[in-house]
């Protein structure tokens, strides 16, 4: 096994455009030094393909769907010199014949400040398990300067999910206490207000948040949505940040994520010690939520783009994606963003694992459609979750100007004065398929 010295990697990085590819958890990839080295993120343009994948039959399907090529050379690094030797190995059984490995990542790479590091801008917002581990033994996980936080078991209707096992020390929160039952909007500013006093959180308590997967089938369940835990934690982030929780972390992956390391869950019931002031006005980020007339605003200035967060056939009006909408199609403007198979999926936003997909490829495939951080982008979907979910991705990419279309596709359609496209002729230029 070829194994290159720091100059021999610039070298063929810059003379064979080899691929590179970071073996490290998904968590230092984005930016967390988890080894303690001076600086965290990974190499300019390397993949993230964790060692911990190839654990699982799907993660050959994940080098096809990175562009990784057998026919060009492939640069393997990690924290442990082990690690990538069995990454290069397991590359050469499935017939990578130009496999090369970088073994001085963690001892020279990051300890020059002249070589570049790339990470997400808001990584410490998008946590590990061990992190969370940390925080509640009591001990002081990186990045994290305060002495008051609470850990959030998302649900939909659905404490049973939080009673089967959650994170020792989460209370749960019900998606349906920070969303409206009749719109599926945001819930008023006062009615926010009495449900984060309820839960114990101030605008500077730092909230962890995380619910559970399972894949719900949409056409054998009444509610889907109550097997969508993680998604609607990613709502419910949302709108904490627009009310003005100042610190949110999301537990990356969910509580499947917390379970693949092999932590324990708890029954126990935890109940909040509510407070009495939240510490700000709410919302104290109201350019995160728009409403109806701003996104008609949006469409008619030309001066941004509101994306569907839908899967392709409710995008072409196939169908509506919902058991309680009745109409189909799409808002006329709007650019196809792509969520994956239907509305309770998020497929192309995440990886098998169900962490969120290596930040890079987001927004790649956004750009392609014209997604741009130079632009203000309002994210929407049926009923905001899958919006959310996008909005967040922005949100930690440090997008300057993104929001979330509130009302989405149901208050959308459910007014017959807003006009409604189907079929596909005016979006031939316009797709983003991730």
């Amino acid at each position: 096994m070829n194994t290159l010295s720091t100059q021999e990697l610039i070298s063929k990085i810059e003379e064979t455009n080899a691929i590179l590819i970071d073996i490290r958890p998904i968590a230092a990839y984005n930016g967390w030094a988890l080894q303690h080295e001076q600086r965290g993120g990974h190499i300019p343009g390397a993949k993230s393909i964790p060692l911990q994948w190839t654990q699982y039959m799907d993660w050959v399907e994940v080098l096809e769907e990175k562009s990784i090529s057998r026919e060009k050379p492939v640069i393997v690094y990690g924290y442990e010199s082990d690690d990538s030797l069995q990454m290069a190995q397991k590359l050469n059984e499935l017939g990578f014949q130009q496999v090369m490995t970088y073994n001085n990542f963690a001892d020279e790479w990051t300890t020059n400040p002249d070589l570049p590091l790339d990470k997400l801008p808001r990584y410490k917002h998008l946590v590990y398990p061990e992190w969370v581990k940390q925080l509640i033994d009591g001990q002081q996980p990186p990045h994290y300067n305060n002495d008051d936080y609470v850990v959030c078991h998302s649900h939909y209707d659905h404490i049973e999910d939080y009673h089967k096992g959650h994170i020792p020390g989460a209370i749960p929160v019900d998606t349906n206490s920070l969303e409206s039952t009749e719109t599926w909007n945001r819930r008023t500013p006062e009615e926010l207000r009495d449900t984060l006093e309820g839960l114990g959180i101030r605008c500077d308590t730092t909230v962890v948040i995380y619910g559970r997967f399972s894949a719900p089938v949409y056409d054998e369940e009444k509610f889907p949505g109550k097997s969508a835990g993680h998604l609607g934690a990613l709502r419910c982030a949302a709108i904490m940040l627009y009310a003005g929780v100042e610190d949110i972390r999301i537990l990356n992956g969910g509580i499947t994520s917390w379970e693949s390391e092999g932590y324990e869950l708890s029954t126990e019931q935890h109940d909040p010690t509510p407070i009495d002031d939240f510490g700000t006005n709410i919302p104290a980020h109201p350019e995160y939520m728009i409403d109806t007339p701003e996104a008609k605003q949006l469409l008619a200035s030309g001066k941004g783009e509101l994306v569907s967060i839908r899967s392709w056939e409710e995008f072409i009006g196939n169908r509506s994606g919902y058991h309680y909408i009745e109409k189909k199609g799409r808002i006329p403007g709007a650019i196809f963003g792509n969520c994956g198979s239907d509305a309770y999926h998020m497929e192309n936003y995440r990886s098998f694992d169900h962490t969120m997909r290596e930040y890079q490829e987001v927004a790649s495939a956004w750009k392609e459609g014209g997604i741009t951080p130079d632009k203000y982008v309002a994210f929407y979907c049926g009923t905001g979750w899958r919006g959310s979910e996008a909005f967040m991705n922005a949100w930690l990419m440090d997008w300057p100007s993104v929001s979330v279309y509130d009302g989405g596709w149901f208050e959308w359609c459910n007014d017959p004065k807003n006009p409604i496209e189907t079929g596909t002729q005016a979006t031939e230029n316009k797709l983003s398929l991730l």
